[in-house]
């Protein structure tokens, strides 16, 4: 008998799969399960790296979700700055799958955030979203009646999503000890006091952000019925780790789980799938060219490889004039 390799194709061989591939373009790395239409109503949460896919979508007018847009008297070099356009509401990056579940509970009036509102010089600012007002917010009252506003903008997000694109960033988060309220940044960070009687450092575990995924998919599913999710993971590493370790290996673990919680979730559910964007960025055979000086930022090449993966994969007519994903900005 033979190898049961003896009659696999190529792309099952790293010689020929890989390293003999160009790395902007690699045959039959990505195979969507379903598929994802330009008038498909798109919901987009996420990380950092999540805003270049709700950009690119919206840039070649697919039907991206977007139920807290700028105030139209607003300059369009500030809606971006202001939590604008980034994403389908004005959440801002939503790094943990945690901190994304927690999200559509509060919306739906489940869950209420400990601690909401945090100070810095004089100034109020929302603990679930503290950099959508980069001056803050006059008074307490004033960040919860924005916030308000912002839940409701949730529900009819998730209401009017027939697929949700959801990028994992982070395994390491901070959390409120009575509550379990997690946030997006550190207390003390952009705005808040960093109190350790009241915060704990939280690094997820792949069985716990494998189970918030599954509970996440269940909340979207019950608001939404046939909803699609199609996930991603960041190729951003750490800025910084709070672990005591060396932010290298935390960052590799970070990135490991969340990836190893992705397709744990696409082989086992129907209506998720894995885009191997991640995979697209690190690729050894793209030399680091897709990142910028700092080793962390993704440049446009970059950003347009792994869009240009996408769209191939999901849209009948790919030769497009001016690939949108190339002129992107940020």
């Amino acid at each position: 008998m033979g190898s049961p390799y003896d009659h696999l194709p190529s792309s099952a061989f790293w010689r020929s799969g890989v390293a003999e591939q160009d790395p902007a373009a690699i045959e039959t790395l990505y195979v969507p399960k379903f598929p994802v239409t330009p008038d498909m109503r798109i919901m987009t949460a996420g990380s950092c790296f999540a805003q270049h896919v709700h950009r690119n979508l919206a840039a070649r007018d697919w039907a991206v979700v977007d139920t807290e847009p700028a105030p139209a008297e607003m300059a369009m070099e500030d809606r971006a700055r202001h939590g604008y356009g980034l994403y389908s509401a004005r959440y801002g990056n939503v790094y943990t799958v945690r901190q994304m579940l927690q999200l559509l509970r509060e919306a739906a009036g489940e869950v209420t955030p400990a601690e909401p509102v945090w100070q810095r010089d004089g100034r109020f600012f929302d603990a679930q979203r503290p950099n959508i007002e980069p001056t803050g917010f006059e008074s307490a009252e004033a960040v919860m009646e924005a916030r308000n506003s912002h839940l409701r903008a949730v529900r009819e997000a998730i209401g009017q999503a027939e697929v949700l694109v959801f990028t994992l960033g982070l395994t390491e988060c901070w959390q409120h000890r009575d509550s379990g309220t997690v946030y997006p940044t550190a207390p003390g960070t952009l705005a808040g006091t960093y109190d350790p009687d009241i915060y704990m450092f939280r690094n997820f575990t792949l069985p716990e952000v494998r189970d918030d995924l599954i509970a996440l998919r269940d909340h979207v599913t019950a608001c939404a019925p046939g909803i699609k999710m199609v996930l991603t993971v960041s190729p951003v590493p750490l800025t910084a780790t709070a672990t005591g370790g060396h932010v290298l290996p935390a960052a590799a673990y970070s990135k490991a789980v969340l990836r190893g919680a992705a397709g744990e979730m696409a082989q086992r559910f129907e209506d998720v799938d894995y885009v191997p964007s991640f995979e697209v960025i690190t690729n050894p055979a793209a030399k680091g060219r897709y990142y910028k000086a700092n080793l962390r930022s993704v440049t446009e090449e970059g950003v347009a490889a792994a869009m240009r993966m996408f769209f191939a994969a999901h849209e009948t007519d790919t030769t497009e004039a001016a690939d949108p994903a190339a002129r992107m900005t940020h």
